[in-house]
Parts: C-alpha cells; structure tokens; sequence
C-alpha cells in the first residue's frame, strides 16, 4: 500500500484503513492492564486488584503524557510528510525521539524515589498502601519502555504505516499475559509479578519496533544529517503541550478524585477499579478515531486539501455512533460477567455493586467522548490548539468538583455522574471552535 492514502483514497476507506490498525493496537494495550488486574484479582486477592487500581490513575497519567505527546509530534511530522519535506520530517523525528527519552529518564527516576509518597498523598488504604507502592515502583523503573514504544508507534502512524505497531502490540501482550500467568500463579510473585511482566514484554517491544523504524527511517534517504533541533522541538511542543492535556484529561481527573474514591475503602475501590478496566477498553475505539481525525487532518492540510478534512470529520462522527451503540448493548446486557471477570464470582457485594452500577450508567454516554475526541483530532491535526486546550481544562474541572464536592455528602455515584456532564462540555467548546473555520487557516 502507497503511504499517501489519507491524502488519495475515499475518506471512508482512509480513516478505516488507518483507524483499525491503532483500535486494534490500543486494544491490545490495554490487554496489559486487564490482565494484570483479572490475575492479581483471581489469584492473589481483591485487596491486590484493589492495590493494582489504587495506581492505575497515576500510571494512567504517564500513559497519556506518552500517548499526547507522541500524537503530538506525529501531527508535525504527518504535515511534513504530506508536504513532501523530507528532510524537516527525518530532523522532526530525531528531536522527538531524544527528547522523548529524556524526560522519560527524569520521571522514572523521580517516580522511583517517591513511589509510596505519592500513595500516601492519594490517600491509599491502609491494608492495599504496600502492594501499592511495590507495584508503582517497578512500573517507574520501566516507564522509558513505555515512552519510547509510544514514540515510535506515533511515528509509525504518521508516516501511515498504522500496521506495523499493531504487529508489535500483538507480540507484547502475548509475551506479557504469558509473564503473568508464570510469575503470578508459578512463581508467587503477587503484584510485583505483573509489574515485572510488563515491564519485560514492553522493553522487548520497544527494541524491535525501535530497530524496525530506524532501518525504515534510514532507507528513505531524507538527505538531513542533523540528530536535534530546538526549533523543530518549539514547533512540536506547541502542538504536542494541548494534546498530552487532552489525552491526559480524563486520567489527571481520575487521579484527583482518587482519594475520594479511596475513601470509601478498599471494597469500593476494587469494584471501581475493575470498571475503569473495563471503561478504558470501551474508550478505545473513540480515542483511534480521534488519533486517526488527527493524523488525517495533518496531512491534508499539508497538502493543501481542507475539504477532504471536513467531509473526513462528518464520516468519523458516524463511525463514533456505530461504535457506540455496540458498547452500549455490551455494557448493559453484560456488566455482571464483565466485573465479574476481574472480581470473580465470590467477590464482596460492595465491589460488585460499585462496578455494576459504574457500567449500567456509562454504558449510554460513549458517544459523547466520541464526538469529542474527533473534533478534537480535526484542532489538534490543524494545529488550532487555544480552544482545545480550554475545552479540556472545563472537562477536568467539572469531575474534580463533582468528586471533592458532592461525592463525600451524596456518595460515589456523583463521581461518574460527572464524566458525561465533563464530556459533553468538551464537545461543545471544541465544535464551537471547529463551526469557526478558523482552523483551517493555520499555519
């Protein structure tokens, strides 16, 4: 396939081609953590499922700063390479790779000295705080992995190869679910099991996809023999600062509301738990559309194509009402089994009500994050960035105050009861700004 399809083929047939590839890769990222929690749920304890989602939050957080800022500098590279700038999308590329690596080292190494600090300021329970750290320590140690394969897979798909991290992916979770099933019920290793586990199987990762690039890279003979660019990295920043807080709103909201959530005692906390497990896959297919939007977007308007952008924008609202409504029937016919999965059949009462309860609620809401993350994708591709970012602060704002204010007095359902009143808010400023047109002359 010639990589140049966002900009030829039939919008339809280009956002799938390219969307399918990052869905299904993200679903298998996510594979990682669900199968580190149905495991230390099922075999170790709730208490270790409850210890595992006390730090899903934070290491939420890191996911989307890799993932935001990835997609980030994939939108300027895509609009290099729509515009056929060869050599400024190879010297893009080097920046971002390096500077990627950097702050990835500094987090790790600040993270791993603060681990158990940090799960005492989310106000962690006391009989889950220990696991707790021990897991967030080892997922520390590995966050550069983490980093870097989400640099390269942004690479990857904004050069239209969406396929070749999918490959990958495939190859990590497989490798990690494998870990986990060896360490957890072989080896005793409880929480710290699944850490190690996917810390090995992403640093596989991340060195195969890493080789495979910089072969590819080298092959197409851009002519730049430059490794780093401050002026590229102010370009990408410029971009990739706004995405990492869209990517990132939704989890930096969760890790706020945290210790609420934690306050309603472990119990709680592992039903809840076991429902973002099942959120975050639900999230998945709306966040490769808006990815898809994004990378779509950036190389048209590099090729000067902006109607394609619009027409590309209404196919990518349907494609969201399509997957929506199949999440919806999953959730509300099949929201016992699906907690249940995590819990198992024996689980308390108070975790298996709070997860059900989560599901039945969210199941009818998908679309509104739909509509908003491929809105968002048109700004974020265009490089129309000012509203975006406002739209997603407002989002951020409305679940913390809903937590903090109404949770601890009306109890934990105002915590989701915020999500679709913060997504919808989102949706409205971000479409707002889209109906402006003002994005379409940005340079």
């Amino acid at each position: 396939m010639n990589h140049d399809y966002l900009i030829r083929k039939n919008p339809l047939q280009a956002l799938i081609l390219f969307s399918l590839p990052i869905i299904l890769g993200n679903l298998f990222q996510q594979l990682y953590t669900m199968v580190d929690s149905a495991i230390v749920g099922r075999y170790v304890s709730e208490a270790a499922l409850a210890a595992v989602g006390a730090c899903t939050s934070l290491t939420n957080v890191f996911i989307c700063v890799a993932v935001g800022g990835g997609m980030g500098a994939s939108v300027i590279v895509s609009r290099y390479f729509g515009a056929k700038e060869y050599n400024r999308m190879k010297l893009a590329i080097l920046t971002a790779l390096i500077t990627f690596l950097g702050v990835s080292v500094l987090l790790g190494i600040v993270g791993l000295l603060f681990s158990r600090q940090i799960m005492v300021l989310l106000q962690t329970p006391d009989d889950v705080i220990d696991m707790a750290a021990e897991y967030l320590r080892i997922y520390f140690l590995g966050l550069p992995f983490l980093f870097m394969y989400n640099i390269f897979s942004s690479m990857f798909n904004a050069l239209g190869k969406s396929r070749i991290p999918l490959i990958f992916l495939i190859f990590s979770s497989v490798t990690n679910v494998i870990l986990d099933v060896v360490f957890v019920t072989q080896f005793h290793m409880g929480v710290s099991g699944v850490a190690w586990a996917t810390l090995i199987a992403q640093g596989i990762s991340v060195l195969l996809s890493g080789t495979v690039f910089l072969r590819q890279l080298s092959e197409m003979n851009c002519g730049s023999t430059a490794l780093y660019s401050p002026g590229e990295l102010k370009i990408m920043t410029r971009v990739a600062l706004p995405s990492i807080l869209q990517q990132s709103t939704v989890t930096i909201g969760m890790m706020l509301v945290q210790s609420v959530v934690n306050s309603f005692g472990s119990q709680a906390l592992a039903g809840f738990s076991a429902a973002m497990r099942i959120e975050a896959v639900c999230v998945v297919p709306m966040s490769g559309i808006g990815n898809a939007m994004s990378s779509y977007t950036a190389q048209n308007m590099g090729a000067g194509q902006t109607d394609r952008v619009v027409r590309g924008y209404r196919i990518g609202n349907g494609m969201v009402i399509f997957c929506a409504a199949i999440i919806c029937l999953i959730l509300e016919c099949f929201n016992q089994p699906l907690i249940e999965l995590f819990l198992g059949s024996e689980a308390t009462a108070a975790a298996l009500s709070t997860g059900q309860s989560y599901l039945r609620f969210m199941g009818w809401f998908f679309c509104l994050i739909g509509f908003k993350m491929a809105v968002d994708g048109v700004l974020r591709g265009s490089g129309d960035v000012k509203m975006f970012t406002i739209a997603n602060l407002v989002n951020l704002s409305i679940r913390v105050l809903f937590a903090v204010t109404l949770a601890p007095h009306y109890g934990i359902a105002m915590i989701w009861y915020a999500v679709p009143i913060g997504w919808f808010a989102n949706w409205i400023i971000s479409f707002s700004a889209y109906r402006t047109g003002k994005w379409k002359r940005i340079e």
